[in-house]
């Protein structure tokens, strides 16, 4: 398992193998979400902090394997690919408004 950080803090961890972990990362699709998505108020990105990739930390992986991912999947799709996990709260900003 492998975490992406952001300026050293740890915000998401994912099942994939190394390469497929750094790919997903470093997409610029999933860029484009981590500047839209928001913790605490603030964009989890903003664009310029340094994003890297590492080995998940026992905790984190402990974290991955404990989250019920089954309320997040819809019958017939399962094992579509590596999983990712937020290590931070994630609202997304549309959500206030409603």
């Amino acid at each position: 398992m492998f975490t992406l950080t952001i300026s050293d803090k740890p915000i998401a961890v994912t099942n994939a193998e190394a390469d497929e972990a750094r790919e997903l990362f470093m997409s610029e699709e999933f860029k484009e979400d981590l500047k839209a998505l928001e913790s605490e108020g603030a964009p989890l990105w903003d664009g310029f902090a340094t994003l890297s990739v590492r080995p998940a930390s026992e905790a984190e992986i402990e974290e991955f394997e404990e989250a019920d991912f089954e309320e997040d999947e819809e019958e017939g799709e399962e094992d579509e690919g590596p999983m990712i996990m937020f290590l931070v709260d994630v609202t997304e900003p549309d959500d206030s408004d409603s």
